[in-house]
């Protein structure tokens, strides 16, 4: 259980305390609302419904008299009641109020009439007039799951309170990514912002020498690398967000706002891929070009050092491929000879990798984290976000994240072209550039990127409950194919045909239907 006061609050306090609340809300949650008529119960719901739709302007009438009013939101369903006329509990029951408390969000106004039935993972919310009859003091009890989550929206809720610029922002959900991150738009008369919220925790709990997931494959933990890296970055003239405000500590940061135009987007409305990834490779280009320091600098002076990828960093990555993939295809965990094998053949390709001069890579340097900012010029177009995990590794990471595009399909004629015109592009100012040594290692980054993104999509799906993911399989097995046929790649070819060989069949027969 939680309990907190929050004194002195503006109407406009109420409403930035409600879209906080909507940000960490999940079925199955309630929020209870007490205080007499006036109190500002109608004040808190309204902007609740308001950010779970994400429009400040959305019409949100009181259900006084039909009791529930239902919101059907891009996250969840949002269930208002108000039980201020209900006579009785028999008429409470009649309205299907349990059975609908299990699925949706609910709003309760006048919570102290539903007879016992509010769900166990709820908020009390007790609203009364403070000392000055304008303001509002609020009382917050949280009881089950809700709590700990109402805790974290507190903190957000403080955070942007004390940003003068952005205390008054309308704050709507954007769609995160596969992490524990979640993120916010903030929107002011014709600005707007984006709110990172990162708490510290590591990836899981301890899977092998005592360490989670995260830490062993280097994965960032909290905000400073994210920080870091963006003024990285900027000093090297590419489009990485502003930072408007942080709290290093708490894992909140305001960053400037690339858009709603993702790659992705763009290529679903219509824009021409081949011109948006020519754009993302020559800012690729830039990069290795200019390049920045391994060791970077914080706000608070403190550094962070890009990291090098080790042997236990990329063996846990390739084997989520035998951890959840093998046991969802095939319905058995796999055979320890089978494991034995697979590292094995694993390792010479491993040690190659390990053996390339660092570079830096970004890790997830595609549609999703790419903006299209056709209003600037030069590399400034190609806006990027989610860079936190970058690593001092090979160049050839990114081109592969780009080429491989593990969520929108990238044509194999398009990956060549731009391959060869990237290779092409660096040879002019690297003399010792090898283009064949070049595309070995591309092919070695490409079948352990997708390789362990198989094994991801599973444990977002059985894990993390995440099943939109699963969508990308197809397209996945495709980008192994493809690597696979890399000469260097040979004996890694012959495990896959042998112990996948119905997948590796169907991404080719897709393949050769694409082309």
């Amino acid at each position: 259980m939680m309990s907190t006061s929050l004194p002195n609050l503006t109407e406009l306090d109420i409403a930035r305390l409600a879209a906080a609340l909507a940000l960490k809300a999940k079925p199955g949650d309630c929020i209870a609302l007490h205080g007499d008529l006036g109190a500002g119960k109608t004040t808190f719901a309204r902007a609740f419904v308001r950010a779970c739709l994400g429009n400040a302007e959305a019409e949100v009438p009181s259900p006084t008299f039909g009791l529930e009013q239902l919101y059907v939101t891009p996250r969840f369903v949002v269930a208002h009641y108000d039980l201020y006329r209900l006579a009785g509990a028999d008429d409470f029951e009649g309205i299907g109020f349990e059975e609908r408390a299990q699925t949706a969000v609910t709003l309760v106004e006048w919570p102290e009439r539903a007879h016992g039935l509010l769900p166990h993972s709820r908020l009390e919310l007790c609203l009364s007039p403070a000392v000055d009859p304008s303001l509002r003091d609020v009382r917050i009890d949280g009881h089950g799951d809700f709590a700990s989550r109402a805790k974290r929206a507190l903190a957000l809720f403080q955070f942007v309170s004390v940003q003068p610029a952005w205390c008054d922002a309308h704050l709507t959900f954007l769609d995160g990514d596969a992490s524990t991150r979640s993120y916010a738009r903030l929107t002011t008369g014709n600005r707007s912002a984006v709110l990172m919220d990162a708490p510290r925790q590591p990836d899981g709990s301890p899977v092998r020498d005592g360490k989670p997931y995260s830490r062993i494959a280097h994965l960032a933990e909290d905000v400073r690398p994210f920080v870091a890296v963006c003024a990285g970055l900027a000093s090297s003239g590419l489009a990485a967000p502003d930072l408007i405000a942080h709290d290093l500590d708490h894992g909140f940061l305001l960053t400037s706002d690339h858009g709603d135009l993702s790659f992705g987007r763009a290529v679903r409305e219509g824009l021409v891929q081949a011109s948006l990834w020519a754009e993302a490779v020559d800012t690729l280009i830039a990069l290795r070009r200019k390049r920045f320091s391994r060791t970077l600098t914080l706000p608070d002076g403190t550094t962070h050092t890009l990291p090098r990828f080790d042997r236990a960093a990329l063996e846990i990555e390739v084997e989520l491929l035998l951890d959840w993939y093998w046991l969802h295809a095939k319905g058995t965990p796999v055979p320890d000879a089978i494991r034995a094998d697979f590292r094995a053949i694993w390792s010479p390709v491993l040690d190659r990798m390990l053996a390339e001069p660092a570079g830096i890579f970004l890790r997830d340097y595609h549609s999703p984290n790419l903006f299209w900012r056709p209003h600037h010029v030069g590399t400034d177009r190609v806006g990027l976000i989610d860079f936190q995990d970058a690593l001092a590794e090979p160049w050839a990471y990114d081109l592969v994240s780009l080429l491989q595009d593990a969520r929108v399909d990238v044509p194999a004629a398009l990956e060549t072209v731009e391959i060869a015109r990237y290779c092409r592009a660096v040879a002019t100012f690297e003399s010792g550039f090898d283009a064949e040594a070049f595309a070995a290692t591309y092919a070695a980054f490409g079948a352990q990127r997708n390789t362990r993104l198989i094994g991801l999509w599973v444990r977002l799906l059985k894990r993390d409950d995440k099943p939109g993911y699963m969508q990308h399989m197809a397209r996945t097995w495709d980008y192994i194919a493809r690597n696979l046929t890399h000469p260097a790649l040979a004996d890694l070819a012959v495990f896959y045909e042998t112990h996948f060989p119905t997948e590796l069949a169907e991404a080719r027969r897709g393949t050769i239907a694409a082309d």
